[in-house]
């Protein structure tokens, strides 16, 4: 984020002028916004993938300092957790073959962590939650040996001021409940995460088109069913991910919007309002400063802020579609789409990243009225149903040139988007092979209900009754990452009796 986080611990007069320097942050951003040509350029997409770590038992590995070292890559960084690692892929232009840009880098990063891991007894997954981790493994020494990672949990905690209790309500009649006085169990949680350059004046229509596209594209992105032995939501990432961070106490849940959140409402007028909301809406957490002591003064002068202490700020507010300043290229806007989890194969995570911006593309033109026609609150809803029940979810949509108000199951919605999806890609520039090899794996995966989640659901059923929950578990994920290697999308995989056996 621009800041080297090399402290933890700060006093309150660091807060006050955290705050201060925000403030000059969003004058200095609204400056530029009105500058003529600021964050005008070509379309580009970009990725970030986190990655768990596994020993040959399919358990956490918590090595990942080791492994970083060991892969001696600058794409490759530390995650929360110490069994986690993220990989950076260098940003493309959306023209051309971009997923198999993103896709060749991709595997030829994690060829490298791979190797690194073997040496030290370890191997990579790519799942939204590791289906074997335990609650030991996801206690306060689980946080990765680093400043950040610690400041930002004590920074959590400073504004809470009560333990974290997560309480997920799953398939079975009891809940699962955790409570923490730290933010380990963040590391359960593993995304891929997709950056999308957009022009200032057509931002907050792709913005609000990605909040809407959101939903549809996680139903059949669904990745990660277990956590700690109990089968929760089709993507229980989602709620862990929310609960683990929230940083409102028990009282403060009714009238405080959570830092991890779909968000307020449709977006409106300038982008900069987004900024403005995660700063009014947010105490700091990372109090820390940036050289520039005058950002607005940088701005008005005709110069490129780096606005550092927004970008730290921001990046302690885990909106599931965020919006994002960069000081890189001449300056420019991103929206950062959340909501996708690791896995099971780079093509399914590039076939969910293409069905997501081709929607996005397609939904920006006549948002306006989209926003108009539909209530937020039924986006909001649209998007905790897909978490919960993937492709079984019924969703809130929009029907015919009248914008009559239906629900549709999310596979039926995907399918009839895939068309307007692709027709935006293609508009973008996107090679039309590129566009149809993807977009098939998602029409196949619909078709065959079989999303992540649905096939670890099966294969753990067909282990379950004879080994028990947690070595179906272990036995699953064993599969999983057999079958992951092959590069061979989730929707071919064998299921049943065939999957459990290894054939």
């Amino acid at each position: 984020m621009g800041i080297a986080i090399d402290r933890e611990d700060f006093q309150e007069d660091d807060y006050v002028r955290f705050g201060e320097r925000l403030e000059q942050c969003l004058e200095g951003l609204a400056v530029l916004l009105e500058r003529p040509g600021f964050g005008v350029g070509p379309r580009t997409v970009g990725a970030e993938l986190e990655l768990f770590l596994v020993d040959d038992q399919s358990r956490p590995l918590p090595e990942n300092q080791s492994v970083l070292d060991g892969a001696g890559d600058g794409r490759v960084t530390l995650e929360v957790g110490k069994f986690n690692l993220e990989l950076n892929p260098d940003p493309t232009t959306l023209a051309g073959r971009p997923f198999s840009v993103l896709e060749g880098e991709m595997e030829e990063v994690m060829a490298i962590v791979a190797k690194a891991a073997r040496a030290r007894g370890g191997r990579v997954a790519m799942v939204g939650i590791l289906p074997t981790l335990r609650e030991p493994d996801l206690r306060r020494n689980a946080i990765t040996d680093s400043p950040r990672y610690r400041a930002i949990s004590n920074g959590l905690l400073r504004l809470r001021q009560e333990p974290f209790r997560v309480r997920i309500q799953g398939r079975a009649a009891k809940p699962l409940e955790l409570v923490r006085d730290h933010t380990a169990v963040e590391g359960a949680c593993t995304s891929f995460q997709v950056h999308l350059r957009i022009d200032p004046e057509r931002f907050t229509d792709a913005y609000n088109a990605a909040q809407l596209a959101t939903a549809p594209a996680l139903a059949c992105a669904v990745n990660s069913p277990f956590l700690l032995g109990q089968d929760l939501w089709d993507e229980t990432r989602v709620a862990l991910f929310e609960q683990s961070t929230d940083d409102r106490g028990q009282e403060a849940k009714d009238r405080l919007v959570p830092r991890v959140a779909v968000g307020t409402g449709w977006a409106s007028g300038s982008p900069l309002g987004l900024f403005e909301e995660v700063v009014k809406l947010h105490g700091p957490v990372l109090p820390l400063l940036g050289d520039d002591a005058d950002p607005a003064g940088v701005a008005r002068a005709g110069g490129l802020p780096a606005l550092d202490e927004l970008r730290l700020h921001n990046g302690t507010v885990w909106r599931w579609n965020r919006a994002i300043y960069d000081d890189g290229y001449g300056g420019h806007l991103r929206v950062e789409l959340r909501a996708l989890p690791a896995g099971p194969t780079v093509v399914d995570m590039l076939a969910n990243a293409a069905f997501l911006l081709g929607c996005t593309l397609a939904l920006a033109p006549g948002m306006a009225a989209w926003a108009r026609a539909m209530p937020f609150a039924r986006a909001h809803e649209n998007f905790f149903r897909a978490a919960r029940e993937g492709l079984g979810a019924e969703l809130n949509w929009l029907h015919g040139p009248e914008r009559e108000a239906v629900t549709l199951g999310a596979g039926e919605l995907c399918l009839r988007l895939l068309p307007d999806a692709a027709g935006a890609l293609e508009r973008a520039g996107v090679d039309r092979d590129e566009v149809a090899r993807l977009l098939g794996v998602i029409e196949a995966r619909v078709s065959t209900g079989q999303t992540g989640a649905a096939w670890q659901r099966r294969t753990v059923a067909e282990l379950e009754p004879t080994i028990g929950t947690e070595q179906a578990l272990g036995r699953m994920l064993e599969r999983y990452l057999e079958l992951s290697s092959t590069g061979e999308p989730v929707h071919t995989w064998p299921t049943g009796e065939r999957a459990a056996a290894g054939g």
